[in-house]
């Protein structure tokens, strides 16, 4: 193991990020030990993947926002990648093909990408309509009040024309609450849109409903982990009938975070469906959105709920499915569409790099945000179709970050360690050398920390990679902009992103970490085992 310090500065002064500055060290230190020979876990290279929630779908016209050569620009720069399209609303949804679609107004009916884009006047258009439209859609959530939505191929096309230009691989999710009398799943719609799907030679995964647990308080109906399990067998039946899906995925049950009533369903479903999926996929919400505030957000002790949620899931499927791999099939930092002013921040940024950090060191193998684009607060990319704080750490992350876990650990006498998050991975190999390390790096607190890596650096250059606030102080963190070691990130066009360039430090250098602020550190040259 190599030991690593970490040092926390006691110095109230406003402190301004430059990588040429070194202010005085306070009276604590702490150390973190690493051990570079081998990776703890692997996880998928699509580990951080996206959602768009079935709610864009509830008025069809607004699925053709993703022919958006923004949107999709957008989109490229988070691949490799699963999108995912369910949430609530797709179990109200039901397919309803039309012998002909009409092309929209504006859009093309050719089939390459650049032909496919949508015309400017009808974005903005788009646009304006959708911000209407999220109105409505949340009366419905707040009353819970649900109508079946009726949707025809364009949908389907859309997805499928979208995550195939950008370079995405589509996870469709298919209506649960479609029952029998003898409350079996009813599988006809379902194969109506497989056998389309089929036609037009769609390559996709597909899921089988949305937060089982919570049928009863939607529509009414409930329905057991057992008898859901059986419907995912059903649903792997039809599959395998199929030449082009026989061999496709399946992911389920999608259960909300584990307590009472949640934890009966997943342990009924791994019971009679585990062998029907490819992976377990459950929900997690750090927060209520209606009631959290920033210090939520900024909080070790919220933070460290996730392992807790996690290790509950890990535990359950192990013992009844061994070597099952778990996902996060849905995930952000409040539910009930986010925080407003919050999810959509600065803030958001440090549940959701913690969350990438602490899921792939519990050995999470997918976690899929909510939302890409859509309703809600708690979205990568806002109603003008303009990247949020999160997004552009999302892209630094794909960009740095590799799929190996290495091990890191914080020393017991390192009290203050919770506020300084730290994780190890090795540096993504489409970017950097074989051996190269990334520390992934966050700082909760008001205050500066350092850290001094002796054993690494002294040999090798790094590459940092520091993201603050665009206003500097705590008021910072409500803003909706984020500077990459100091400079302004946005795009340079609507299909070009920024170079996102590290500060390169000499060696010896000790790792600055500002008040309040995310980072990467991407040691090149560390010549790490478990990374060749």
């Amino acid at each position: 193991m190599m030991r690593i310090w970490v040092l926390w500065l006691f110095c109230s002064q406003t402190y301004e990020f430059d990588f040429r500055r070194y202010p005085d060290l306070g009276n604590f230190s702490g150390a973190v030990d690493v051990d570079l020979s081998a990776p703890i876990h692997r996880v998928d290279p699509r580990f951080l993947s996206v959602t768009i929630d079935a709610s864009l779908a509830a008025d069809e016209r607004f699925m053709f926002l993703l022919r958006s050569p923004k949107l999709r620009t957008l989109a490229k720069a988070l691949t490799p990648a699963f999108l995912r399209f369910g949430g609530t609303r797709q179990d109200f949804m039901v397919f309803s093909p039309q012998k002909s679609h009409q092309v929209q107004p504006g859009v093309s009916a050719a089939q390459s990408c650049e032909e496919l884009e949508l015309a400017l006047w009808l974005e903005e258009q788009l646009k304006k309509k959708w911000i209407q439209q999220q109105e409505v859609l949340l009366r419905e959530d707040l009353l819970k009040n649900y109508t079946t939505v009726q949707f025809t191929e364009s949908t389907v096309d859309l997805l499928h024309s979208f995550t195939n230009c950008s370079g995405m691989d589509l996870i469709f999710g298919l209506n649960a609450l479609l029952r029998t009398a003898d409350n079996i799943w009813n599988s006809s719609n379902a194969r109506m849109l497989l056998q389309y799907c089929e036609s037009r030679q769609y390559r996709m995964s597909w899921e089988l409903g949305n937060e089982p647990n919570s049928f009863e308080k939607k529509a009414g109906i409930r329905v057991d982990g057992n008898q859901l399990g059986q419907d995912f067998s059903h649903l792997r039946e039809i599959m395998s009938q199929s030449k082009l899906y026989r061999d496709a995925a399946l992911y389920g049950p999608d259960v909300g975070q584990p307590r009472g009533h949640r934890v009966d369903v997943l342990q009924g479903f791994l019971q009679s469906g585990a062998a029907a999926v490819d992976a377990c996929t459950w929900h997690h919400y750090y927060v209520n959105g209606r009631d959290t505030s920033l210090e939520d957000f900024v909080d070790p002790d919220v933070l460290d709920t996730l392992a807790l949620k996690t290790n509950e899931v890990l535990e359950e499927v192990n013992a009844a499915s061994p070597g099952k791999k778990v996902w996060l099939g849905e995930t952000s930092s409040a539910y009930g569409g986010g925080a407003v002013g919050l999810s959509d921040t600065f803030a958001a940024g440090f549940m959701w790099l913690d969350k990438l950090g602490l899921g792939a060191q519990l050995g999470l193998d997918v976690v899929m945000r909510q939302v890409f684009v859509g309703s809600g607060s708690y979205h990568l990319v806002d109603n003008n179709l303009d990247p949020l704080p999160d997004y552009w750490l999302s892209v630094l992350y794909k960009k740095l970050v590799g799929p190996e876990v290495l091990k890191i650990e914080v020393s017991s006498n390192f009290t203050q360690s919770r506020k300084v998050r730290l994780y190890l991975h090795c540096a993504n190999k489409q970017s950097y050398r074989s051996g190269a390390v990334t520390f992934i790096s966050m700082n909760l607190s008001k205050k500066p920390a350092r850290i001094s890596v002796p054993g690494l650096v002294s040999s090798s250059t790094v590459e940092a990679f520091v993201l603050q606030s665009e206003q500097p102080g705590e008021e910072g963190l409500y803003s909706r902009s984020v500077k990459l070691n100091g400079d302004l990130l946005k795009m340079v066009d609507d299909k070009t992103l920024p170079d996102l360039e590290g500060a390169r430090l000499p060696p010896a250098e000790h790792l600055q970490l500002p008040a309040h602020s995310l980072a990467f550190f991407v040691l090149a040259d560390a010549g790490a085992a478990a990374c060749q």
